[in-house]
């Protein structure tokens, strides 16, 4: 992949043992591309950094979610660990909306936490990363009179509101595929994704879905834990970052809002090696600009991860990435 740029390195024991090359693109609210890597333009699935998108459009059908507590809306923007905290609020979010677990069409699962995944007997739905924003799109039915069982076809009304809010805040028609949770995928290059991202912060590009937009990022941002869970960089980063809404996504897909700088970030690692993402993504926040001193300290592990040997470091996994362009907006 000739116009992919080195994103992140390994060193074990002083010697360079791998390079992950990937793409990144930087954009404001007109999609001006500000600063990139690579390939700005390099085609990928949104894959779960849809979610904050996907939430916006249930929570619009819902109500804007005015009657739920933020963790109940985090949840439901999340790629959660499957820890009890996220299970316990996935189940309140369903019975806010009257609905049983078994309505989840989530493939069951085991939790991404290994320490929860010890503890459960068998995989379930609301096990699956995606339980919450699942559970969201049911309420959303529930509220609109729309089929439950079928919530998932790219047919059903929900998912046809969720495309036209994804070409709206994009900018581009995209493709669209079956997600790993079964509700549609949808494909764009990182610069849409950047701009969609950007627009989430901005009520004049949302319209009607702006009073659902900034439920989403600010009980994102009130509630990180709920949003991904221990260990998570995107978790880290909304603790230790005021003003950034950061969201992980599969196949190494990272995304963010500097909300008061109206600047969308995506980030993507060109083998899916995820371990690259959020160290790429911390830097690249760094470069802009928008990774003040006191998150140095807190995020130095999710920066710059330790390599281990025989149960101890022996090496680190660091960012390489460097953004040409203009680093920020005038």
């Amino acid at each position: 992949m000739p116009s992919a740029a080195p994103l992140a390195r390994v060193v074990r024991s002083g010697v360079e043992e791998s390079v992950h090359l990937g793409h990144v693109a930087v954009c404001d609210t007109r999609g001006r591309l500000l600063a990139w890597a690579g390939d700005p333009d390099h085609l990928a699935y949104v894959r779960s950094c849809m979610k904050p998108v996907q939430a916006t459009v249930s929570l619009d059908a819902f109500g804007a979610g005015e009657r739920l507590a933020d963790p109940l809306v985090a949840i439901a923007c999340a790629s959660h660990n499957g820890e009890p905290v996220h299970v316990r609020a996935v189940r309140r979010l369903l019975a806010r909306g009257g609905v049983d677990e078994g309505a989840l069409r989530t493939p069951p699962d085991r939790p991404i936490d290994p320490d929860a995944a010890s503890r459960v007997r068998a995989p379930r739905p609301v096990f699956h990363n995606c339980s919450g924003k699942h559970a969201a799109m049911l309420l959303a039915c529930v509220a609109q009179g729309w089929s439950l069982p079928t919530y998932r076809d790219p047919r059903h009304p929900l998912q046809r509101r969720v495309r036209a809010a994804v070409t709206r805040l994009s900018g581009v028609e995209p493709m669209v595929g079956v997600d790993g949770c079964g509700v549609p995928v949808h494909a764009m290059t990182l610069r849409a994704i950047a701009t969609m991202y950007a627009r989430l912060s901005s009520p004049d590009r949302l319209g009607d879905l702006a009073a659902a937009a900034a439920r989403a990022l600010g009980a994102m941002q009130a509630e990180p834990y709920l949003v991904g869970g221990r260990r998570r960089d995107d978790t880290a980063v909304m603790t230790h970052v005021p003003g950034v809404v950061m969201k992980e996504g599969a196949e190494a897909l990272d995304c963010a809002v500097a909300l008061g700088e109206g600047i969308g970030i995506a980030v993507k690692v060109a083998d899916g090696g995820y371990r690259a993402a959020g160290p790429a993504t911390i830097a690249v926040l760094d470069q802009l600009g928008l990774l003040p001193s006191p998150a140095r300290r807190p995020l130095a592990g999710y920066a710059r991860p330790p390599v281990l040997g025989g149960g101890r470091g022996v090496g680190h996994l660091e960012a390489v990435v460097e953004l040409r362009g203009r680093p920020r907006t005038a």
